[in-house]
């Protein structure tokens, strides 16, 4: 399009020269050697042209003329690559089917057709074949060949990472991850693996910055490196606990900046301050936290801050973090635990029911059996709600990759993923058992077992004794309309109270 506009714009230009000559008429006379020649300009500027245009068609015939043995091996040579290239395409299409016989003789075309030293996929294509084939030692060689080269670097170092893995090579892979992502922090795989690696070594000041790298860079949205970085915070928090307090106090509160629902963070954050003696704060680091998640691990710091409490100092502060959540499970828990403690069986039995209303579980159905045994010690019904405790489904705990640790943990021991485990109920067993086709609340077993030998009707009324003329008697079937859960009473409901906010700050105070 441009040409054509430029061949009209040039023929424009000579007409309006031509017409503008035309138009001023005159002569022009040449003496050359005593000869005189005369012509008009018209004429003198169309020799002119024509001489101009007879001069590059000659120009260009010699031009083409001297240069024609290249351009035809040029024109070969283009060929050659073309069909190489074709012969490359083939390949990595049939090793990434699978097809490696294909694939190398595809690789074995290409490098016939191109060199291999400008063609850096022919290299893939022959580490791709080899490693299809089963030739791992050729294609750690060809990998090792592409990392010594700039170009290639990048790609070579990736496949000795994943040969190494495959291997199990931890150390050998931590390297080559370590030299790409110091590299090329930009490359998501070295930047992950790099900083799996320094985690699981304990590194946790250069896994930090190396996630500051992976920011900057543009690996991580900023929400997600704040979130890991948290993480970090709180592992290297939970290292420094026992030797500086201050230091994993100041690390604590940082993760908790980054993400307050992180509940690690919060446990050693107040952990930290209780060594300093500093249990205001530390209280009011786990209520902030506890308000966003309520957690067992929360409230157990919490109630035994103090290590020279009584069991009713525990309820009290127990009852404070009801107070904070109402009608939640944990709250219910961990009131029911204290009152417990503090030998308070009617508190403890009425919270402990509530929150199997609310979520049934192996814990809860364990501390009514405690409750049981520490008030009455009647056995029938603590075999009963052990009973019940196996059959519940599983409480909530810390799980990664499948794996149920007792404590939470940075990464994942499998996988070592950063961020891994997360608080949730064991996927490996969602509920209890079903026997005889359907489920026995607490009061139909309990309240609806069968009479005793000595009050059946049969042998009250002096009926024979023979195992054919005993008829059982099935129990009552209660109406579905008119549970009556547990042991036939409606419990107190802790359910939602109203909470004097003067009074609820006082009893804080009180506490810590």
């Amino acid at each position: 399009m441009i040409r054509l506009v430029a061949f009209i714009l040039l023929v424009l230009a000579l007409g309006f020269g031509f017409s503008w000559l035309a138009d001023r008429p005159g002569q022009l006379q040449i003496v050359f050697q005593g000869q005189l020649v005369e012509m008009s300009l018209t004429a003198a500027a169309t020799c002119l042209v024509v001489l101009i245009a007879v001069i590059m068609i000659g120009w260009w015939l010699i031009r083409t003329l001297w240069t024609s043995p290249h351009s035809v091996r040029r024109y070969f040579r283009a060929r050659k690559r073309d069909r190489g290239y074709q012969a490359l395409s083939t390949g990595l299409i049939a090793a990434g089917a699978g097809n490696a016989q294909l694939a190398r003789r595809m690789s074995s075309r290409a490098k016939g057709l191109i060199r291999a030293d400008q063609e850096p996929l022919i290299a893939v294509l022959e580490a791709q074949a080899a490693m299809i084939e089963g030739k791992h030692d050729d294609a750690r060689r060809i990998f090792e060949q592409m990392a010594s080269d700039p170009e290639t670097r990048e790609l070579g170092l990736r496949g000795l990472y994943l040969e190494a893995n495959r291997l199990g090579a931890h150390e050998a892979a931590r390297h080559y991850a370590e030299k790409a992502a110091d590299a090329a922090p930009y490359l998501p795989w070295a930047a992950k693996a790099a900083l799996e690696f320094r985690c699981q070594a304990g590194d946790w000041d250069e896994a930090i910055h190396l996630l500051d790298k992976q920011k900057v860079a543009g690996v991580l949205t900023r929400a997600e490196a704040e979130r890991l970085k948290a993480v970090l915070l709180t592992a290297k928090a939970q290292a420094q606990l026992e030797g500086d307090p201050a230091a994993a106090r100041d690390n604590a509160l940082s993760a908790l900046k980054l993400a307050k629902d992180l509940v690690p963070a919060a446990v050693v954050a107040a952990k930290a301050l209780i060594r300093e003696d500093n249990l205001k704060k530390a209280a009011s680091t786990l209520e902030a936290s506890w308000k966003i998640a309520p957690h067992p691990d929360l409230a157990q710091v919490y109630v035994r801050a103090r290590s020279g409490d009584g069991a009713t100092d525990r309820l009290k502060r127990a009852e404070r973090l009801e107070s904070l959540k109402p009608n939640n499970v944990e709250s219910l828990m961990i009131v029911a635990e204290m009152a417990l403690e503090a030998r308070e069986f009617a508190t403890a039995r009425a919270k402990a029911e509530a929150a199997a209303r609310m979520r049934s579980g192996e814990r809860v159905f364990l501390l009514l059996a405690d409750i049981e045994d520490a008030e009455t010690g009647d056995q029938a019904r603590i075999r009963y709600w052990m009973n019940e405790a196996l059959k519940a489904p599983r409480d909530p705990a810390w799980m990664a990759d499948g794996q149920v640790s007792e404590k939470w943990l940075p990464f994942s021991p499998v996988s070592g993923t950063l961020d891994a485990f997360q608080w949730k109920i064991p996927y490996a067993q969602l509920a209890g058992p079903v026997e005889e086709g359907q489920v026995l609340s607490g009061a139909a077993s309990l309240t609806d077992a069968p009479p005793k030998a000595s009050e059946r009707p049969e042998q009250a009324a002096g009926s024979p004794s023979a195992p054919e003329a005993v008829k059982p008697v099935a129990p009552p079937r209660r109406p579905a309309a008119d549970p009556h859960p547990f042991h036939g009473h409606a419990p107190d409901d802790p359910g939602v109270k109203q909470v004097d906010l003067h009074t609820s700050e006082k009893t804080r105070l009180n506490l810590f």
